[in-house]
């Protein structure tokens, strides 16, 4: 059988006149696009823009929805009621379906960014808001979260179909959680390293986490980020190892339109 893996990127978090990554290189690479819905980062200009490049390039659209905190780009924890929580993250996923719908695709699923992802990986009660919103909008939406957290378990129980999302460029503790940007070794630099872990993580099963020891992990995606150095770079490589290993790249909530 014939692996497959969806390569996802977090795109449109540019702002005005900022730009952030060069989305329209990574749009080459990836399968799927989660676009920035304006809490984080993101205007209308630059989401739509987003969007008509992915449909161009028949990439899968995802709702990359946040916290509002643009002056911290959605990384700082927020302890936001249920209520807010569920009406914010409908807000966005409306807002980007519209900009979808004039760009000609449509969004097939949700990842929440930064302190959001984080928290609801391991937070039961954020976790149902995001649930609930997405339930309320459109139930077919595909969740994706952190794999072999309970969030996507959660997520099944209530009806949800949902992805498990491994990183390229990011260590792993020995339990599966992502090693703390705070600490030396987190984030990861060398791209042929990182491709041979994917290619592992894709066809074993398997990756190896920092204090060197075998973890088991099942991704539906991994998530290469195209605002670090070298981002589209490192994407490249990743991708061309699957590729010449005979993994097929596809978007894990199918066709973009």
């Amino acid at each position: 059988m014939t692996p497959n893996i969806d390569l996802n990127s977090d795109l449109g978090e540019g702002y005005g006149a900022w730009r952030m990554g060069d989305d329209a290189a990574i749009l080459g690479i990836v399968s799927s696009a989660n676009v920035a819905c304006g809490f984080h980062a993101g205007d209308p200009q630059v989401m739509l823009a987003t969007l008509r490049q992915a449909a161009a390039r028949g990439v899968a659209v995802g709702a990359h929805v946040s916290y509002p905190d643009r002056v911290g780009f959605g990384r700082r924890p927020m302890d936001v009621t249920h209520a807010e929580l569920v009406a914010d993250v409908i807000y966005q996923i409306g807002a980007l379906q519209g900009l979808a719908r004039a760009a000609g695709t449509r969004v097939t699923y949700v990842k929440p960014h930064g302190a959001l992802y984080n928290t609801i990986a391991v937070d039961a009660r954020q976790g149902a808001a995001v649930i609930e919103a997405i339930r309320a909008v459109d139930p077919s939406l595909v969740m994706m979260g952190l794999a072999g957290t309970p969030i996507l378990t959660q997520a099944a129980k209530a009806g949800l179909a949902t992805a498990a999302e491994a990183f390229a460029d990011r260590a792993y503790t020995p339990g599966g959680q992502l090693v703390s940007r705070r600490e030396t070794g987190a984030v990861l630099h060398d791209a042929d390293i990182i491709a041979d872990r994917m290619l592992r993580l894709v066809t074993e099963g398997v990756i190896e986490a920092a204090d060197g020891s075998t973890l088991t992990l099942q991704a539906d995606s991994i998530c290469v980020h195209g605002d670090s150095p070298g981002a589209v770079a490192m994407a490249a490589r990743i991708r061309e190892v699957l590729l010449a290993n005979g993994v097929t790249i596809r978007p894990f909530a199918g066709a973009a339109a």
